[in-house]
């Protein structure tokens, strides 16, 4: 699973098998885990929590957001680089 970024002690990262799910990227603070907080990129929107089950504090998923959309076009060709779509 890429780590795409290390920001304020979480990783940001893609799953490698996400069985045709739109654009998203997961955070976990420490070891990637299958609980880890989901991010939906929509196409048109700013980025979406889709669950915070590795339950980031607001204050830091509010910066954590702040980041993914600014590096939105990056994460999303980053995304289609990986995943070939």
């Amino acid at each position: 699973m890429p780590i795409l970024y290390e920001l304020y002690g979480y990783k940001i990262f893609f799953w490698s098998n996400e069985n045709n799910e739109p654009v998203h990227v997961h955070i976990a603070k420490g070891k990637q885990s299958e609980n880890a907080t989901k991010i939906w990129l929509p196409a048109e929107s700013n980025p979406v929590v889709a669950h915070n089950k590795s339950r980031i504090p607001q204050k830091d998923l509010k910066r954590l957001l702040k980041t993914i959309a600014l590096e939105r076009n990056n994460i999303i060709a980053r995304w289609y680089d990986y995943f070939g779509k």
